[in-house]
């Protein structure tokens, strides 16, 4: 690390320890458990997922370190300090930074093979078209026991730098494992989506196999991290979403040795859009709840419509917040939820994208939820993701978060 880099990091550090001591931080925290306690005081609107090739105005965001390593903490500390400027919702800056753990293995044996189509060379959302990889019961062996590693040297190493680059500004933690853990993601990855949906009819056994030798492994991976104390502590957020709660961790928690129960995880099988409720439970959710019912509340759904499948997702007992897509019927789904869960809704991220930003439909849209919500008494969040283009206007994210704090508070 050279000096410059050095002050540069500490300078933008300032900022946002200034930040993270405003009262708004605390009283954000606090309407995040109430909601995630199901006793909301209001909805609550965050923004995640950005386009950030897009996003850069007056240079906000131009790297100016040289250290490849100092690059990384400049990019976070520049994005936090943009978020609360041009679209803060309900955001919270925390006065530290996690540090990685160097933790190895995290592997389930099997990479992608598959061709990309990309139409903007600088936005990393591109379209991938993946070679089939599980043709019959022998592929299944393919997936293995995942071997967890921690490289305590070069942990520690990690830690160091921070520290020199942080000290007397921003409390430096070692960050954990936050547990991704979706078996259909891969599965899409490893086979394409249409191959996989078909192969759930031609199959069934082999696909049984390799969800059960998938559930297998993430069970082993997370016995090794809580043995090995490298799972992250009570997290922040969860799938883009407030996490805050008094609920975790649980009784004896040490925060040397993080478990499962202590945390949050979130499940999704986004393939399963068009599956019946049937064979999303024998698939998805049966198979699963293994790892569902070991962690201490769950997340559960993405862009998959779940309005007509809750029968089934209600069956993971610990389950809080429930996705609800831009193609669920909000009504039907709203009703299903009442005051049970959170109503965890994701508005259209297209309404970003079109020629012209309408503001009229993006306020209509987001008021249609907030009335179905409040019909059903559902504790709800509006969630804006997977934003791959603001048409090159970042002024459209910083005014629909405006809007959807105008249709949250109203």
């Amino acid at each position: 690390m050279n000096n410059n880099d050095t002050q540069i990091i500490r300078g933008l550090a300032s900022r946002v320890a200034e930040l993270s001591a405003l009262p708004v931080m605390k009283e954000h925290v606090g309407l995040w458990k109430k909601l995630n306690s199901l006793k909301p005081e209001r909805p609550m609107v965050a923004i995640d997922q950005v386009c950030w090739h897009e996003m850069n105005v007056d240079d906000e965001l131009t790297p100016q370190c040289e250290d490849s390593e100092c690059r990384q903490y400049e990019q976070e500390l520049r994005r936090i300090l943009y978020r609360w400027k041009h679209f803060p919702a309900d955001m919270v800056i925390e006065p530290l930074i996690r540090v990685p753990k160097a933790i190895g293995g995290i592997s389930l044996g099997i990479s992608a093979h598959d061709e990309t189509a990309v139409t903007d060379p600088d936005n990393d959302v591109v379209g991938h078209k993946y070679i089939n990889q599980i043709h019959s019961m022998k592929d299944v062996e393919k997936v293995i026991i995942p071997i967890i590693t921690h490289d305590k040297t070069e942990t520690a190493r990690r830690m160091e730098v921070a520290g020199e680059l942080f000290s007397g500004i921003l409390d430096v933690v070692e960050g954990g494992y936050d547990p991704y853990l979706s078996v259909w993601d891969p599965i899409a990855t490893w086979m394409g989506v249409e191959n996989a949906l078909y192969a759930m009819v031609d199959m069934p056994e082999v696909i049984h196999a390799l969800v059960s030798k998938i559930v297998s492994a993430y069970m082993s991976m997370l016995n090794q991290m809580e043995e090995q104390g490298l799972l992250c502590r009570p997290q922040p957020n969860i799938h883009c979403t407030g996490a805050w709660t008094d609920e975790l961790p649980a009784d004896g928690y040490n925060p040397l040795k993080p478990r499962t129960k202590d945390i949050w995880m979130f499940g999704l099988a986004q393939m399963f859009s068009t599956v019946s409720p049937e064979m999303f439970e024998e698939f998805e959710i049966e198979p699963c709840q293994p790892l569902y019912q070991r962690f201490g509340l769950v997340y559960y759904g993405c862009c998959d419509p779940l309005d007509i499948k809750m029968e089934q997702v209600k069956k993971i007992k610990n389950v809080r917040k429930i996705s609800s897509s831009p193609w669920v019927n909000e009504e039907k789904m709203a009703e299903q939820i009442g005051k049970q869960y959170v109503y965890s809704r994701k508005p259209n991220p297209a309404f970003l994208a079109w020629e012209l930003f309408d503001e009229g439909a993006v306020r209509s849209h987001l008021m249609d939820t907030v009335k179905i919500c409040r019909k059903y008494g559902c504790p709800l969040e509006i969630i804006l993701k997977d934003i791959s283009t603001v048409k090159k206007d970042p002024s459209r994210l910083w005014r629909w978060s405006e809007i959807a704090k105008e249709a949250a508070y109203s």
